[in-house]
């Protein structure tokens, strides 16, 4: 019997934890001891790492690709992909999805989970095309959540349209740790019935259920599962590799991995780990079990940034009340699954309500477009009252939304000029404008320093004596 594993420690582990601030240079050096582990793939890339790089760790988010594939170039490296969201939080047109897909593989990526917010499929149709079309495994990604609307029929039907569209593989996207183990074994039974890609299976430690959820997910038959090292795993993060290698192994899963190498590489992020508490980075509340997210139904990366922002403003004090607020605002938008960008729109505006005291009375342009329809059709009924109080007198738009958008990506390059080396800069312009250009501007000054530097040296003693 096979089962196959994908780290996670490049992205959403230390998303989950840390907030995405692991810069290159920490992981660098373990990067062959990666590529010999025997992962199925290395999920490195995607998700907020893009918007993180240029944001806070001022990298080059394609050269962190590169280097990564530089040091791994036996295993298949994945990234996260939002859909027609790509790495932002809005909808992009459809020439800036295929290039930045066409781009994405061309640096290294492998494997493309590709996703939406709302389980809409219309919204992740471009991305599958432009990733078949490439030569990569697209696989496509059901964002699994708990509510009155969403059930095994309504996740069958998803995985059914993901096939027809031409998917690789089938990934079950549990944001926030809360598919239970026998839910997970019911799931997984009704994709095999239904569908013949491959089945993924992701979940979180959050709730604790993740060990158990994985193990009755291999039982049912999935292809294969996510998982993080020990120095990253637990809590907000995933179960440990380490630890489902030994378990699987000591049942008879042939799991191609080798022990020796993820001790080493466990080793080296236990130092990371210990560095980030020591530093602060890496908060304790992100590493405990929380069954009340059972309710909640809050993901990791989502969990972490609200202990951020409530720190950031010292109001750590409000942040069960916005526990409480985040299912009643999910209900009153219509039950979309918690995952980026809907978890950080539920979740800022949860965060909102609580702190002014007034329900709605301040609201994101994000969670406007939503409601206008700009992120695709809501899983359920949104609540009228707030639609209107919200809107306004304002007709939300019909169709597909990216059919309204013209392409950007020539502006793109005309915006940003000179400061754009590559194609791949204008499309970190496109996405992230501000945070590309401030990014350029400090590249742009490296460059400077270093070649002033390189012109101010003092002469050898040679050269001193010619």
């Amino acid at each position: 019997m096979r089962i196959r594993f994908t780290e996670t420690v490049l992205r959403d582990a230390n998303q989950s934890l840390v907030a995405t601030r692991m810069p290159f240079s920490d992981f660098e050096s373990i990067l062959p001891v990666l590529d010999k582990a025997g992962y199925y793939s290395l999920e490195c890339w995607g998700g907020a790492t893009f918007d993180s790089c240029l944001r806070f760790l001022n990298e080059d988010p394609w050269e962190r690709l590169r280097k990564i594939r530089k040091g791994c170039p036996n295993t298949k490296l994945q990234m996260l992909l939002r859909g027609q969201n790509l790495l932002g939080y809005k909808h992009y047109p459809d020439d800036i999805v295929r290039r930045f897909v066409k781009k994405s593989i061309d640096n290294g990526i492998d494997i493309i989970r590709i996703f939406d917010a709302l389980n809409d499929i219309r919204n992740i149709e471009v991305a599958v095309d432009e990733t078949i079309k490439n030569g990569a495994l697209a696989s496509g990604a059901i964002c699994y959540t708990i509510s009155p609307i969403h059930n095994l029929e309504n996740y069958v039907k998803i995985a059914r349209q993901m096939e027809e569209i031409g998917v690789s593989t089938i990934c079950i996207k549990d944001m926030a740790g809360i598919l239970s183990p026998k839910a997970v074994f019911e799931l997984v039974k009704a994709l095999k019935e239904n569908v013949s890609c491959p089945l993924v299976v992701h979940t979180h430690s959050t709730t604790g259920l993740g060990y158990m959820t994985l193990l009755r997910a291999v039982e049912g038959g999935a292809d294969v599962i996510d998982t993080a090292i020990s120095g990253f795993s637990g809590g907000t993060s995933q179960p440990a590799a380490e630890t489902l290698n030994y378990a699987l192994s000591e049942l008879g899963y042939n799991t191609g991995l080798n022990a020796e190498a993820l001790d080493r590489i466990g080793d080296f992020f236990k130092d990371i780990r210990s560095r980030d508490f020591k530093s602060g980075l890496l908060n304790p509340t992100v590493l405990t079990t929380d069954a009340k997210a059972l309710v909640y139904q809050i993901p990791g990366g989502m969990l972490s940034n609200l202990v951020s922002q409530l720190t950031s403003v010292n109001r750590m004090d409000l942040f069960n009340d916005v526990l409480e607020e985040t299912p009643k605002v999910r209900k009153e938008l219509g039950y979309p699954p918690l995952v980026t960008p809907m978890s950080q729109m539920v979740g800022a505006q949860a965060t909102t309500n609580v702190i002014t005291g007034k329900r709605y009375s301040s609201v994101s342009k994000e969670v406007k477009s939503y409601l206008k329809g700009e992120y695709g059709t809501p899983p359920g009924e949104i609540d009228e009252e707030i639609k209107k109080q919200i809107l306004g007198g304002e007709t939300p738009i019909e169709g597909r939304f990216a059919d309204t958008l013209e392409p950007a990506f020539e502006k793109a390059r005309a915006q940003i000029g000179d400061k754009a080396e590559n194609e791949e800069d204008i499309l970190s312009y496109a996405l992230f404008p501000e945070q590309a250009l401030k990014f350029f501007n400090y590249r742009e000054g490296l460059k400077k320093r270093t070649f002033t530097y390189s012109f101010s040296l003092p002469e050898s003693e040679g050269e001193k004596n010619a």
